[in-house]
């Protein structure tokens, strides 16, 4: 049996906070199986941290009038006190700003490049005249290549599952500012991962993974072409010997997991500590992530380790799960489809909503939380299963044994009938949880649960306890009772950290569950006479009127933080100067708005019918990704009378709203008291 286990979850990307389907993928999963094979007396590594480079910081950053580094600061800050309130427990989260992460990146692209993997090309990029920049495949969109749908993303198509670079993109344009994209030539290093082709496909084809991962590297693999690993930008992590380039967010993010490893060695006061995890052929290496993340797991980083002197370990266990929506939705905070983490622990408790994620994980496909499911696992599993059996289990025995635990001695088929039940669900508990399999470990616990209540009312043993003759199969039932409360706490600790050590006290116990193991828990019984301590409830009902209050909420877009004009750091240009004449051939009208309606196959295109007071138009403008159209009828707004009509998306538009641009989002002046037809000068 392997003696270490090093553990890693997907490093959560420092641009905002983290949401319940992040938790479900790579996180809850992850703390689960750290705390079970501790449990199991393994020595257990387990890391984090936050992902702090790549275009995206540096425009979410500009946006909000900081810093990079002061972003970067504020959602790690956020995400730490996130992950602690949810009990996760890293041996050490990290961060990719620290210095030692630069410099195992640099290292690790020293010895590369020494390895002949690395090569220098000029080709070109998507370029971004509007913005002055080159832009990341994530802010590119465009018609696929290979489907031709319209709103493909820059790497891949999201309606055929595609991939692709972002220059065989047809129409390029800007996911920011929808403004179109031009090729021009850059000079970058790549990475040969062509050279890795069947060393990959030699070593994944061993894994015993789940399909859908196998499947999805393979598929990579075939494709595998030398790529990018430097960006042109000031913010990431130097390139030596290449001034002004920096390396591409993908490449340094996953050298994370050893510099964390280092940083925590060197806080323990043992540099050399990381050594005996990360070089140790015989530590067993689990990476937990999502699906979105299989092509860097499983081909990218591998093959980066590959390419390295040092024996660096490669992936043993790969466990990544699917998508985990919100009420048959994918969260969206821009469309108010999301939960906030911050408010929900004002009303439940962490052991409440990892329970909940475990026993619906999207282990398999897609899973999906809901409140009614939410309030169905609090109320019927985890109030009316657990709680209840235990809470009535212990103030019985406070009533009937002296609040004292009686002598493990069955007194009947029924008892020893029940006792191997016990030590059935512990095993499959163990597997389960040892399979990374979340939802068949809460269905063990449930199947226990539900196997002591069934116990407990076959007895009767608030029958025994009213004749004295039947004392002695009174106190074994009880004590057989107090045994399945021990297996319980056992069971739950990898799910519900502060449920179960409160359970394990109830019995009278002192020491952490965490400091026994889980053999040692399933084989020792309580100690006869040990005294119990008073029971408290352990989880409260959830009532209809919370989780109908909590179902509103959904779909309400968050109020936008006003940002004063000081706080951007850059600004659409000043055009050319004009005459006052060619201004005044503008004809600007204020227009009432009838009707609107989304342009079908165009995410940012709305139909508006307006009213001019002396006639009525047709206008299409680019304006759905900020404005609902619904809420745009009865708006007075202002359009660009005379200009000549167009066809857009094969609707002819007879004007143009006006409207103010911020980076991607947009504003509609209004006008409250003039009516349809006023002219605007």
């Amino acid at each position: 049996m392997t003696a270490k286990v090093l553990i890693t979850s997907a490093l959560p990307y420092a641009n905002g906070p983290l949401h319940f389907g992040h938790i479900a993928g790579a996180y809850l999963p992850g703390d689960c199986y750290a705390r079970f094979e501790r449990l199991r007396g393994k020595e257990v590594l387990y890391l984090c941290g936050s992902d702090e480079h790549g275009v995206a910081i540096t425009l979410s950053a500009e946006l909000a009038g900081r810093s990079s580094k002061d972003h970067v600061d504020l959602f790690h800050k956020i995400n730490q006190e996130i992950f602690s309130q949810l009990q996760f427990s890293f041996d050490h989260y990290s961060r990719t700003t620290w210095p030692g992460h630069y410099t195992a990146t640099q290292e690790f692209f020293k010895v590369l490049q020494k390895n002949g993997y690395i090569e220098e090309k000029t080709e070109d990029h998507l370029y971004s005249e509007k913005e002055n920049r080159f832009l990341a495949d994530r802010y590119v969109v465009g018609t696929c290549p290979k489907c031709g749908y319209e709103e493909a993303r820059g790497d891949e198509c999201q309606k055929c599952a595609s991939s692709y670079e972002a220059i065989d993109l047809k129409q390029p344009r800007s996911k920011l500012t929808n403004s179109p994209l031009i090729l021009r030539p850059s000079t970058h290093l790549y990475l040969r991962f062509d050279l890795f082709k069947e060393q990959l496909k030699e070593w994944i084809l061993s894994k015993k993974w789940k399909e859908n991962v196998v499947r999805f590297a393979m598929g990579y693999i075939d494709d595998l072409k030398p790529r990018a690993i430097t960006r042109d930008s000031e913010w990431g992590i130097p390139v030596p010997g290449y001034p002004n380039k920096v390396f591409y967010v993908w490449f340094d993010a996953p050298i994370g997991y050893i510099s964390a490893a280092k940083e925590w060695a060197e806080k323990i006061g043992e540099p050399k500590r990381w050594e005996e995890f990360w070089l140790d052929p015989e530590t067993k290496l689990v990476e937990f992530i999502g699906k979105d993340n299989i092509p860097f797991h499983a081909v990218f980083f591998p093959a980066m380790l590959m390419g390295q002197d040092l024996p660096y370990k490669l992936p043993d266990e790969l466990p990544a799960n699917e998508f985990y929506m919100l009420e048959g939705r994918q969260f969206s905070k821009s469309d108010g489809w999301t939960i906030d983490l911050q408010e929900f622990f004002k009303c439940y408790s962490a052991d409440q909503i990892r329970y909940a994620i475990a026993a619906n994980a999207p282990e398999t496909s897609d899973s999906d939380f809901s409140w009614k499911d939410f309030q169905m696992r609090c109320n019927a599993e985890l109030l009316g299963k657990l709680g209840n059996f235990v809470h009535r289990v212990l103030t019985f025995s406070h009533q009937h044994a002296e609040g004292k635990v009686p002598a493990l001695t069955p007194y009947d088929g029924a008892d020893r009938d029940f006792l191997e039940k016990i030590d059935t669900h512990v095993e499959v508990a163990s597997y389960q949880y040892e399979q990374f399999h979340l939802r068949k470990a809460c269905q063990a616990l449930m199947d226990l649960c539900q196997t002591a209540n069934a116990y407990f009312d076959t007895k009767k043993p608030w029958k025994l306890a009213k004749d004295p003759e039947q004392k002695e199969e009174l106190l074994a039932s009880i004590a057989c009772c107090l045994h399945c409360i021990k297996a319980i706490a056992l069971l739950s600790a990898p799910l519900m950290p502060d449920s179960s050590q409160k359970i394990w006290n109830f019995l009278g116990n002192q020491l952490p569950l965490t400091q026994e193991t889980w053999d040692a828990i399933k084989k020792s019984q309580l100690p006869a006479g040990q005294l119990l301590t008073k029971p408290e409830v352990l989880f409260r009902k959830v009532e209809d009127a919370e989780i109908l209050e909590q179902i509103e909420k959904l779909g309400r877009k968050p109020k936008e933080e006003v940002k004063p004009e000081a706080a951007l750091t850059s600004y659409e240009p000043l055009k050319k100067p004009i005459a006052f004449d060619q201004f005044g051939d503008i004809d600007l009208r204020v227009a009432l708005v009838l009707e609107a309606e989304r342009v079908p196959k165009s995410k940012k295109l709305l139909k508006l019918i307006v009213d001019l007071g002396f006639e009525k138009r047709t206008i299409v403008s680019g304006i759905a990704l900020t404005y609902e159209p619904e809420k745009l009828i009865g708006k007075k707004v202002v359009i660009v009378a005379n200009l000549a009509p167009a066809k857009i998306m094969g609707i002819e538009s007879q004007g143009m709203i006006l409207a103010a641009a911020g980076g991607p989002h947009l504003e509609l002046p209004e006008i409250q008291q003039l009516p349809p037809g006023s002219s605007v000068s």
